[in-house]
């Protein structure tokens, strides 16, 4: 199969399928990925899936049954990859438009993707706000992470709170 993306959520589902499939290819449109250098290491060291960097697509195309393989053109020319299936995982737009001053900058630190900058605690750089779930850099991208930040991010909150009331 052919997974499409570059960033962390694009190299996780790759590992996935590759435990089930007997070759994944990664199509990046970039020479390098946007993800932790851990999960880079690993995908460096999962022998059955082969990156295929620089890439764009061209077409996907299949018959009556489904998907057959996809046509990319690279820096060598055009390459047709044999997959049944595609998988696309591209890019998203961080929802982080609430924290928008009218001057255009950021309340708070966010990265150049639009990520928000967060501790463990999920503390931003502006006292008082958290913020948790895909909105942060580094996010996981599933929905039991983004739950779970949400409570750390809760907690910290009340304690805040508290010592506002307390001081």
């Amino acid at each position: 199969v052919a997974v499409i993306g570059g960033g962390d959520t694009a190299l996780e589902e790759a590992f996935y399928l590759a435990g089930i499939c007997s070759k994944v290819y990664l199509i990046h449109r970039r020479d390098s990925f946007r993800a932790a250098p851990s999960t880079i290491d690993r995908l460096n060291n999962t022998k059955n899936i082969e990156q295929v960097l620089n890439a764009s697509v061209k077409e996907v195309y299949g018959d009556a049954m489904g998907v057959n393989g996809i046509i990319v053109n690279t820096k060598d020319g055009e390459r047709d990859i044999n997959a049944p299936g595609v998988f696309v995982f591209v890019g998203n737009n961080v929802n982080n438009g609430v924290l928008k001053q009218d001057d255009g900058s950021f309340l708070c630190n966010v990265e150049e993707w639009g990520g928000i900058t967060v501790d463990i605690k999920m503390k931003t750089t502006v006292d008082g706000l958290y913020a948790g779930g895909d909105v942060r850099l580094d996010a996981p991208k599933q929905v039991v992470c983004a739950a779970g930040d949400g409570v750390v991010a809760a907690l910290q909150v009340i304690s805040h709170i508290d010592h506002i009331k307390n001081s």
